[in-house]
């Protein structure tokens, strides 16, 4: 967990100074407000987004009392806290995402992270798509224009918590169908991730390096762009 918890400070704050393409946008009349909700993947590219996209909307996630991004983990956490983390802000976006916490393996009794492949998973499928169901009702009732981003993929090997391969396609095709069903936009990251996990992800980990998050974050952007009909240019 410690581990864990260093990973996260430390991306959030090179994020911000590294790598960063140059971008091009003509300051609007009145900024943008976009919700950024997801786990530590979407913790890592965040910053990117807001540093990106500072001339063009005001970007936001969750955050902590101590100053720290608050992990938004998986749905069974989402039905929880999602209208806390909307709050009382008009947004114009929300781009969100939850899976990757529902398919690993945890302890039965304490909830804690697992490697034992009997233990069950955070959210099964069942659960998982009746979770999401309630996250998206909610969010849905905001007004905002709403963007889900699919769970992206991790290898075979995996350090950390058990998540058994093949299960991020299935929670991934559950969370597409009722996307769909709900005319939301989906920004795929799973099918950008797949083919260059080699070039972007550290190894045996669900995390991506600086380049993977800034990349990310490109693909985001694309999409909350497009869905906001804004023009961007980029100027590498």
């Amino acid at each position: 967990m410690k581990n864990r918890r260093e990973f996260i400070k430390a991306t959030t704050v090179a994020a911000t100074g590294a790598l960063l393409p140059k971008w091009s946008f003509s300051k609007p009349d009145k900024l943008r407000n976009v919700l950024i909700l997801g786990d530590s993947i979407s913790i890592g590219y965040t910053p990117f987004v807001k540093e990106m996209m500072q001339n063009l909307a005001i970007v936001q996630r969750p955050m902590l009392e101590n100053g720290q991004p608050e992990n938004c983990e998986g749905t069974t956490k989402g039905v929880k806290n999602i209208e806390r983390w909307i709050g009382d802000t008009n947004w114009d976006v929300i781009h969100f995402n939850f899976g990757l916490h529902d398919l690993k393996h945890v302890d039965p009794q304490t909830g804690a992270n697992s490697r034992n492949p009997e233990d069950p998973l955070q959210a099964d499928l069942k659960q998982y798509k009746k979770n999401l169901k309630k996250i998206v009702g909610v969010l849905l009732n905001t007004g905002a224009d709403l963007i889900f981003a699919t769970t992206t993929p991790y290898p075979e090997k995996l350090e950390g918590p058990l998540r058994d391969p093949g299960m991020v396609e299935k929670y991934n095709r559950i969370a597409v169908k009722l996307m769909n069903r709900n005319n939301i936009m989906i920004n795929d990251l799973y099918t950008f991730a797949q083919p260059r996990l080699n070039e972007i992800q550290l190894p045996n980990n669900v995390h991506f390096t600086d380049l993977g998050y800034r990349q990310l974050a490109e693909k985001v952007i694309d999409r909350i762009t497009e869905m906001l009909e804004y023009p961007v240019r980029r100027n590498y």
